[in-house]
């Protein structure tokens, strides 16, 4: 039984290490909470700051704990998995394009983020029922010293993957005001406005490219179910007087009729219900933005997330002006 709850409780103790650390380096806000269903009591600022180190405590508690002791912390880690896994489902099946920061960067719901928690709660299960046959003190730890091949073996397979699916540096794009001002772009890759239909507000359908030809497009992409979309929407009125040189407009998957954002009138909201526009700028998650030069040329972004999008539209207009916005 001791060695039946060896390799699943390193399994476990090695994801709660890395999702804590990621967390703390990285650490999720309030509308992230929210968008995973998290109810608004327990949206606090200190539990969202204890979130992570609870996780890594939990992992050191594994790890050194065995018998009663590692029992009980190996069932606490099959709840925790349980309760991500019920959160993600309900966000995906009430928010297609969900997304959430498991690992410390946010990153979109799929079939592989709910099979991977379904598996992680059957691991926490396996290491629950074995750990009452290891040492009360020692634990997990003592076994791999008795078992340092295997331990070594795990390892060395722990830290191939890894470096395997390290994922490489962020592409650095930096906001240009093409089509508002002529100047140099520095390393962004200016790519064509994909000339893919959308419909607006009031139902007309136009040409994304020729739209943002008769004036640069601050696009941001949002949903009305996501909470993380919530201050992006809320800001859109602060973001079009920040920036009068551009038009800044909502984009939304639903069709107006269905969409409880739709807007007939100045400013008009977007409506990409095949995702044309959404695919076409690889903009799959919300909320993300991107800058439509008035010359047909995307001028930058997308980038994604409420904090980036701030910085964003901090660097259109210092581009524009020479100086940050005020705070």
């Amino acid at each position: 039984m001791i060695y039946f709850a060896f390799a699943p409780a390193l399994i476990v103790v090695g994801v709660l290490l890395v999702s804590g650390i990621a967390k703390l380096r990285t650490p999720d806000d309030e509308a992230g909470w929210a968008e995973l269903g998290v109810p608004a009591v327990l949206r606090r600022s200190w539990l969202m700051r204890l979130h992570p180190i609870a996780e890594i405590v939990l992992a050191a508690a594994l790890l050194v704990f065995g018998g009663v002791l590692g029992v009980l912390a190996a069932s606490a880690a099959t709840v925790l998995f349980a309760v991500y896994l019920v959160m993600v489902w309900r966000a995906k099946q009430s928010t297609p394009d969900a997304s959430c920061t498991c690992f410390g960067e946010r990153k979109p719901i799929t079939t592989r983020t709910l099979l991977r928690n379904a598996w992680l709660v059957l691991m926490a299960a396996f290491a629950a029922v074995g750990l009452g046959s290891t040492p009360l003190l020692g634990g997990v730890a003592a076994v791999a010293t008795w078992l340092w091949p295997w331990t070594l073996g795990l390892a060395a397979v722990a830290v191939t993957f890894v470096l395997v699916n390290q994922p490489g540096a962020p592409e650095v794009v930096t906001a240009a005001p093409a089509g508002i001002a002529d100047e140099e772009l520095g390393e962004y890759l200016r790519t064509r406005t994909p000339a893919v239909p959308v419909t607006r507000g009031d139902g007309a359908v136009m040409n994304l490219r020729a739209l943002s030809m008769e004036k640069p497009i601050l696009l941001l992409s949002v949903s009305e179910t996501c909470g993380s979309c919530t201050p992006v929407i809320e800001r859109a009125d602060a973001y079009r007087e920040l920036l009068p040189e551009a038009s800044v407009q909502l984009l939304v998957r639903s069709t107006p009729e269905a969409s409880p954002m739709a807007s007939a009138t100045e400013p008009f909201t977007l409506h990409d219900p095949d995702g044309y526009v959404r695919d076409s700028l690889e903009m799959p998650r919300t909320p993300s933005a991107v800058l439509l030069g008035a010359d047909g040329l995307l001028a930058g972004g997308p980038v994604v997330g409420h904090p980036d999008i701030e910085e964003f539209v901090a660097d259109i207009y210092e581009s524009l002006h020479g100086t940050r916005p005020d705070a």
